[in-house]
């Protein structure tokens, strides 16, 4: 009996870890929970100054090639939106962010189920602000440079499939010159995340 239950559980090791090796591929999506704060920060003419406080959400799909054991290099395609909604002077922005970047994510894998994971990136990012206030809108749109750092842990259901949970630091940088003023703006996002990884 004993040796059945040894040969089972080196099976399972095996077969935990078969989805985390070179040539294999993961798939994912994640969004945001409850606590997610963002900051704004906008410089015009060489003042810096901080923008609204914005209640946001991010959907995260993404998509790694395992390179070596452990470590995969893909894709994350991100879309946060985030409103602020000033009911004193009637005015409600939104600003609906795209980014695209290659990632590196490091599982640091063993045989247990719950699987710790580092990962980074960067890419580009567009972002389109809409402004109404009473019977007013404006909208713009600018490009520019985004990156992030995420971590937390995987915990796999079943060998190829496991619930993601995990922080998440998304910042995006666009510079433009508006009337001879360059105006910069970088807009942060933390929070906490969670979605499946699949692993095949």
């Amino acid at each position: 009996m004993k040796k059945i239950l040894l040969i089972g559980a080196v099976v399972l090791s095996g077969a935990l870890t078969a989805q985390m090796t070179k040539g294999s591929w993961v798939v994912g999506g994640s969004t945001n929970l409850n606590f997610s704060n963002t900051t704004n920060k906008i410089k015009f003419d060489g003042t810096s100054v901080d923008g609204p406080k914005l209640s946001t959400f991010t959907f995260t799909p993404s998509a790694g090639y395992f390179v070596m054991d452990k470590l995969a290099v893909g894709m994350d395609l991100s879309f946060i939106s985030a409103t602020q909604n000033d009911k004193e002077s009637d005015i409600k922005s939104t600003t609906s962010t795209v980014s695209v970047m290659p990632t590196g994510t490091y599982y640091f894998q063993s045989a247990s189920k719950i699987v710790p994971y580092l990962g980074a990136g960067v890419g580009y990012a567009s972002i389109t602000e809409k402004y109404t206030s009473g019977s007013v809108d404006q909208k713009d749109t600018s490009d520019g440079l985004a990156w992030k750092a995420k971590g937390g842990v995987v915990y796999l259901i079943t060998p190829s499939i496991g619930v993601d949970v995990g922080l998440g630091y998304n910042a995006f940088s666009t510079k433009q010159e508006v009337m001879g003023y360059k105006i910069t703006q970088n807009i942060n996002t933390f929070g906490v995340n969670a979605g499946f990884s699949i692993f095949f």
